[in-house]
């Protein structure tokens, strides 16, 4: 890290730790599905929920927001590996591995390779805001506490890049006066494994330090046919340490350092519509195009590879009752790329013989925090933000447009053209840098008109600032054996290498809640959110875009019933989006060539219902269910003179999703317990390009896991199976016209069974 950027986190860092501020914690859920019956003992009731989803420890059954919430225990039983696994958990919310790689909720979110585009649903990761591109803040899912899903705009609390809602991950943190450590692995069929350690560790009476580690990874079930090698693999490991220091009651300190890695090498598979002489090298290669195809005939590999890191100091200090917390963090991001996208070996025949790029990020970010304790007749909430996040990326890009670079009879075809706009006398890399920095103020003052109704403001003032060059170097022609290429440049040459584009706003909402009994609240909400502008470049043009916002209306109820043995929580919500931030491609001056660039797609509508049940139907058995319907549509999209996308469907947005899950935990025989899982994930039918072309439609599906362990009495060892898709479900994650190749589709991990064994043992 270069050393003003170390000394500018020197300098945060100070400023944190002289105001003292630190700790916070999302709290423990409970579980959630279907309903009913009998008289309830406090060992049938439903474990309470803690959440922070306005910046303070609350029930979940007190907060005025729809909020699915997943315990550490949850996420461990359902035997995924990734936060964006989170899509199969947690209905409404969906990951879209394209175009940049963003989460969606009630269908809406924006993926870009246009690292100035704002994401719509915010990851936050104890505390943190994760806005780099393509950093999902974790990789493994290894000690986690909770995930918390806030549904619908959160702008006022967690800032701008939350208009579709907010994922908030605690990490477990360290426990004072307690030596104790978990070791676990597992492996399954095409290799898959996990291994991970988890070490608290007290050092005094006033410090502990808690470290995690993580290895994982997964063979692919496809094959480069040519290199003879799996296709669809993945590799990832991780650490993370935590340090707290309590030196007195009213005062806690937590420093943390995390570091992640993931490797994978899958690539868009051929399925249909490739000109004969493809399909013809692709079958003499062992390749048969197809809905279900998982093979490839490149003969160079493609690979992604992400690193991440950061460090940050989150300090907690009482002051009388008030709550004073400071955040600050550091945060850096590597992603390399290099993805042909051939379908037959480049010395045959290619159309993308070099595809290559590299982004790195570095962000420093602060934020200060005042609250009141709850229960007061004005509770109030308020606090300063700064974020700055840099990044800087490299890209390669060349096309033959279709032409062979052998043809049929012998004659070779090297006309090379430039994707990435203006070019040298041989070629050229392209390099952009971008520096987006956003200032905020913001607080939510609640007022308890009596026992049993309140009404809660909030607002948010941003201040943003984004600007984006973008350069060109020249660099030597690629080389291929055997063949002198030719390269060929966009004719229109660079005229605006920079730009800037700046935004304020100020966001509100509005909520109010009436508690029916003890176990029951109504609530209603009037929510406003906004992303700001930002800057693209179409080929060597200069295109900025404009503010996206957002005005959201949500009615909820929140009951617990039968003695608390089952908990039922409903809401319908309606969002309009305006000037919605969208995926779009356009055309590249001076070129036949298309770029995917973000632009303002018009209006947008997201409305719905959605809910979650939870049901202690015994000591033994509980029940954990939810679903979404979400209508995501254009209510306004003229794409251009002959194409109106008006009353279509956003990407990657299912109506329908849903999720069930049973557990069972009980004593078997004399001298053993078991604990049983099983789950049902499902989504209908989505389409992954913008108009709903019937090619990129993706069928509905549902996946079913499960895991069943062991225990002996009085052992701290467990041992069990699990397996994932046990269905065996085929399903794609999308599908991509890509010119003259034809349809292209994006595989899935988990798009065949996996079944393995695992073990645990604590101590």
């Amino acid at each position: 890290m270069p050393s003003t950027r170390r000394t500018q986190l020197g300098l945060l860092l100070s400023a944190s730790a002289s105001l003292l501020p630190f700790a916070q914690a999302y709290a423990r859920p409970a579980e959630a599905p279907p309903a009913a019956i009998e008289a309830t003992t406090p060992a049938t009731e439903l474990e309470a929920v803690v959440v922070t989803a306005q910046r303070r420890s609350e029930s979940l059954q007190d907060v005025p927001i729809s909020i699915t919430s997943v315990s550490g225990e949850t996420l461990e039983n359902s035997g995924f590996q990734a936060v964006t696994d989170l899509q199969y958990m947690v209905p409404g919310v969906q990951f879209d591995p394209k175009n940049g790689a963003a989460f969606q909720i009630r269908g809406v979110g924006s993926t870009s390779f246009d690292f100035s585009n704002e994401k719509s649903v915010s990851l936050v990761l104890d505390d943190v805001v994760m806005d780099a591109q393509r950093e999902n803040g974790m990789t493994g899912l290894t000690d986690i506490q909770q995930v918390d899903v806030l549904m619908g705009p959160q702008g006022t609390l967690f800032g701008k890049n939350s208009t579709a809602g907010v994922i908030a991950i605690t990490t477990a943190k360290p426990v004072l006066e307690d030596w104790s450590a978990k070791v676990g692995a597992s492996y399954g069929e095409r290799k898959d494994r996990n291994l991970n350690a988890i070490a608290n560790i007290p050092l005094g009476d006033k410090v502990a330090l808690r470290v995690t580690a993580f290895d994982q990874g997964q063979q692919g079930y496809g094959r480069y046919t040519v290199l003879d090698t799996h296709l669809g693999t993945f590799k990832e490991h991780g650490y993370r340490a935590k340090l707290l220091y309590r030196p007195i009651d009213d005062l806690e300190v937590i420093y943390t350092h995390d570091y992640q890695y993931h490797w994978d090498n899958t690539i868009r598979i051929g399925v249909s519509g490739a000109p004969a002489n493809v399909a013809a090298l692709q079958l003499a290669y062992g390749v048969t195009p197809g809905p279900k195809n998982p093979d490839s005939a490149d003969s160079s590999m493609g690979m992604i590879k992400t690193s991440s890191s950061g460090d940050s100091l989150r300090v907690q200090y009482q002051v009388g009752k008030d709550t004073l917390t400071s955040i600050t963090a550091y945060r850096e991001t590597a992603y390399d790329n290099d993805t042909p996208a051939d379908l037959v070996p480049t010395d045959k025949y290619a159309y993308i013989p070099y595809n290559s790029g590299r982004l790195d990020t570095s962000k420093v970010s602060q934020e200060f925090r005042w609250a009141s304790p709850t229960g007061q007749v004005v509770e109030y909430v308020g606090g300063l933000f700064y974020n700055r996040l840099l990044a800087a990326q490299t890209q390669l890009q060349w096309a033959t447009l279709g032409a062979p670079l052998v043809s049929p009879t012998g004659v070779k075809l090297t006309n090379f053209f430039a994707l990435t706009g203006a070019i040298g006398a041989d070629g050229n890399a392209s390099l952009f840098k971008a520096q987006n920095t956003t200032t905020a103020a913001f607080g939510q003052v609640k007022f308890n008109i009596d026992p049993k109704a309140s009404i809660a403001f909030s607002g948010r003032y941003t201040s943003d600032k984004n600007s984006q060059s973008q350069d060109f170097v020249t660099i030597d022609p690629l080389p291929i054996t055997g063949v002198k290429a030719t390269f060929t440049a966009t004719t229109a040459k660079p005229y605006l290498s920079r730009g800037t584009v700046k935004g304020e706003n100020f966001s509100y909402r509005i909520a109010g809640q009436y508690k029916l009994s003890d176990d029951a609240m109504l609530y209603a909400t009037y929510s406003t959110g906004y992303k700001p502008g930002g800057v693209a470049f179409v080929g060597n043009k200069y295109a900025p875009f404009k503010d996206e916002t957002v005005k959201s209306y949500e009615i909820g109820v929140k009951s617990e019933l039968f003695g608390r043995r089952v908990r039922l929580n409903l809401d319908v919500f309606n969002s309009e989006f305006t000037n919605f931030q969208a995926t779009i491609l356009t055309n590249i001056p001076g070129s036949v060539l298309q770029q995917a660039v973000i632009g303002n797609a018009g209006g947008l509508r997201s409305r719905g219902v959605e809910g979650t049940l939870a049901w202690r139907a015994s000591e033994s058995v509980t029940i954990n269910g939810a679903a979404t319907y979400a209508d995501a549509k254009f209510t306004d999209y003229v794409y251009n003179a002959t194409t109106d996308y008006t009353g279509t469907t956003l990407t990657n947005a299912p109506k329908w999703s849903t999720f069930v899950s049973v557990n069972y935990d009980h004593d078997v025989g004399a001298n053993l317990r078991m604990r049983a899982n099983l789950d049902y994930a499902y989504r209908s039918k989505t389409w992954t390009v913008v108009g709903q072309p019937a090619y990129s439609e993706v069928p509905g599906y549902g996946l079913v896991n499960g895991r069943i362990s062991l225990t002996p009495e009085n052992s701290d060892i467990e041992f069990g199976l699990y397996g994932r898709n046990l269905l065996n479900t085929y399903y794609s994650t999308g599908y991509q016209q890509y010119g003259a190749l034809g349809l292209l589709h994006y595989t899935a991990r988990d798009a065949y069974r996996t079944v393995g064994v695992f073990a645990k043992y604590a101590f």
